[in-house]
């Protein structure tokens, strides 16, 4: 594996959000005695190809339904630097690299989320419109304050981002940066279902109103989550950064994949619902890993 060496800053906010998260229990059992208990949850991972080692620093992985391509943000950099170095790659559903630096000018890009046809892509202080169309064309909205912004979702015509280091969800609506959850301690992957918030921080997994009031936690066992993508009814799947893929439904955790003895991370991971395909930001292996869920 190609080493690499990280600012100070970066290096202890990757390691203190996932090496110091406690272990959840994987397969807890339903309390309610006078039901029939459900099946326990668990689940299988199957590796189905790699892409070559061109995604420089690979940190979240986008599958876009509307040409059946996967976007993948690549940092080619230290993870804090506003160096300019970081670019946006298109990769084919079979793993070819259609186009390594489809998008170039970033420093740091992280999470991704399309909307109308743009692609949101956070970049360390700020949140970047990138055109489809023509990726030359694009706005940036600055967040002021903003240390380490990390997944992005979207909403009818809300874009919802995470600031990993301050703890905050912003919110960009008519072209305005607002803030809409605070005190969230290593707060990172953020997903969209049926009009609903979800997110993964320090305390577990929540679902958060979009009034900016009070969470609803739903599972205390998994802390310091970094990618988050929904599979059906209440299952997730959910990723930390050192090397682990897990399935969620409510209270319960299992642990699919735990790469971590091999130094191979498990970045911001997306998901193709149709062929039910993990899609795994390697990092520092600088290349996506495809994996069938079964489960």
């Amino acid at each position: 594996m190609k080493k690499f060496i990280i600012s100070s800053l970066a290096l202890s906010f990757l390691i203190s959000c996932n090496s110091s998260a406690p272990e959840p229990q994987e397969n807890g059992e339903a309390t309610n005695t006078t039901a029939p208990k459900a099946e326990p949850l668990k689940g299988t991972l199957e590796e189905l190809w790699e892409t070559d080692t061109l995604l420089n620093t690979n940190e979240s992985v986008l599958y876009n339904p509307e040409d059946g391509l996967l976007y993948v943000s690549c940092i080619a950099g230290q993870p804090t630097n506003e160096d300019g170095g970081g670019f946006i790659a298109k990769v084919k559903a079979n793993g070819q690299i259609a186009e390594q630096k489809w998008a170039e000018g970033l420093s740091a890009p992280k999470g991704m989320a399309i909307l109308n046809g743009k692609l949101y892509v956070t970049d360390i202080n700020r949140l970047v419109a990138i055109s489809l169309e023509d990726p030359s064309q694009r706005e940036a909205y600055p967040v002021e304050g903003a240390i380490f912004l990390n997944d992005v979702t979207v909403l009818n015509d809300r874009v919802f981002f995470s600031d990993m280091q301050t703890g905050k969800i912003h919110q960009l609506e008519n072209n305005t940066v607002s803030t809409l959850i605070e005190n969230r301690d290593g707060i990172n992957g953020l997903t969209v279902v049926n009009g609903k918030l979800y997110g993964l921080d320090g305390m577990g997994f929540h679902a958060f109103p979009l009034d900016g009031s009070n969470p609803q936690t739903i599972n205390r066992s998994f802390t310091g989550g970094d990618g988050l993508e929904h599979v059906e009814d209440s299952t997730f799947i959910a990723s930390r950064w050192q090397g682990e893929i897990w399935l969620l439904r409510g209270s319960e955790s299992y642990k699919m994949l735990d790469s971590k003895a091999d130094e191979v991370q498990t970045a911001d991971l997306g998901y193709f619902p149709k062929k039910r395909l993990v899609l795994v930001p390697r990092f520092f292996s600088n290349k996506v890993t495809a994996m069938r869920l079964n489960y």
